[in-house]
């Protein structure tokens, strides 16, 4: 956590934005590389000293009085299990400090080699629910993309088992990152993609469905708000961060008329009253200062309310080819000329926005 901001205070100088995603992502497994090395070294270190303070008491193969240099030496040799035996103790209590930093050595070793796999699981299980994410709420992912896209006939159960695994996830979040605070430096490995934007837009649709859309995943939009939100908060604390209070408003008035527009133009029962937007806020307040803090912090950008570019996307593909099957099947087969994509508007700009 020390050296993150040094190191993201040069990385922001860099202007390209591809380079200083990249050079952000090095943060994490260099971190984490550095932290094995320190434990290391304040064995050694430890160790080397208690050696010292018991006046250097070793015999050394190479003649003249032993030091601290070489009781550094000692210390190395025991703590990785080497046991060259050029130095030799002279007293009772050194030998005993030997057999415990040799002790200590193995234990570090199985500490090490059990650390990474545990990292590395919950690092995967996060980033999975992330990318699958990716098809259901597009790239970055928005709210209003995460319900346009279950606006179809039965969307309300398919949404409603969406929020359900993603109350898990925050859970499963919150519970790994607080024992692992180095994971939430850890990047996605896909653009626009990040933990910190998951979760806040998953908080954004749930505020949005609880404050102002009519519907069966309401209750279950509660029950994930309030893990999500939870998670958010205490990995806050981990880093000592407060919420802003004066960040800049993500969906001002203008954007909020879209937003609505959107939603009603896809189906999506909405409640259009004079105070949905004041509950809408409300239920931001609870989150979103929070949010700002992490991003500030961590360099990652928030997503939007809704799409500030639009894009054609992969999965507007697919349905266009499966409404050409189903018209195909009802005895309209649909002319398609050989050798030719079946639709380029379509078609163009597939995964640039690695969107489904």
């Amino acid at each position: 956590m020390f050296t993150w901001t040094p190191w993201s205070a040069i990385v922001k100088r860099m202007k390209e934005s591809r380079q200083r995603e990249t050079a952000f992502s090095f943060y994490g497994p260099l971190s984490l590389v550095f932290l094995i090395v320190a434990w290391a070294a304040a064995l050694v270190i430890g160790f080397s000293l208690m050696f010292y303070g018991l006046g250097s008491p070793f015999t050394d193969s190479l003649g003249g009085a032993a030091g601290l240099r070489t009781d550094l030496y000692v210390s190395g040799t025991t703590l990785f299990t080497l046991g060259l035996g050029d130095v030799v103790p002279r007293s009772a209590l050194t030998r005993e400090l030997i057999i415990l930093e040799a002790g200590t050595g193995l234990g570090f070793v199985a500490v090490v080699i059990g650390y990474f796999p545990v990292l590395y699981g919950a690092f995967s299980r996060r980033e999975v629910s992330i990318s699958l994410l990716d098809a259901r709420a597009g790239s970055p992912p928005t709210a209003v993309e995460l319900l346009r896209r279950h606006s179809f006939e039965g969307g309300d159960n398919a949404l409603t088992l969406l929020l359900e695994e993603w109350e898990r996830w925050a859970a499963e979040l919150m519970e790994s990152h607080i024992s692992y605070p180095l994971l939430c430096y850890f990047r996605s490995q896909h653009t626009n993609q990040s933990w910190l934007s998951a979760l806040t837009a998953i908080l954004d649709a749930c505020s949005l469905l609880i404050a102002g859309v009519q519907g069966h995943p309401a209750r279950q939009a509660q029950l994930t708000f309030a893990m999500a939100r939870h998670a958010l908060v205490d990995l806050s604390q981990v880093f000592s961060q407060p919420p802003v209070t004066n960040g800049k408003d993500r969906l001002p008035t203008e954007r909020f008329d879209v937003l609505y527009k959107m939603l009603c133009q896809s189906g999506v029962r909405v409640c259009r009253d004079e105070g949905s937007m004041v509950r809408l806020k409300q239920m931001r307040g609870l989150y979103e200062g929070y949010a700002e803090a992490m991003s500030e912090y961590l360099c990652m950008t928030l997503p939007p309310w809704v799409a500030e570019r639009p894009h054609k996307d992969n999965w507007q593909t697919v349905a266009k080819l499966r409404a050409q099957a189903e018209e195909a099947s009802d005895g309209n087969p649909v002319a398609i000329t050989p050798g030719l994509p079946l639709d380029s508007s379509v078609m163009a700009g597939i995964d640039e926005h690695h969107d489904f």
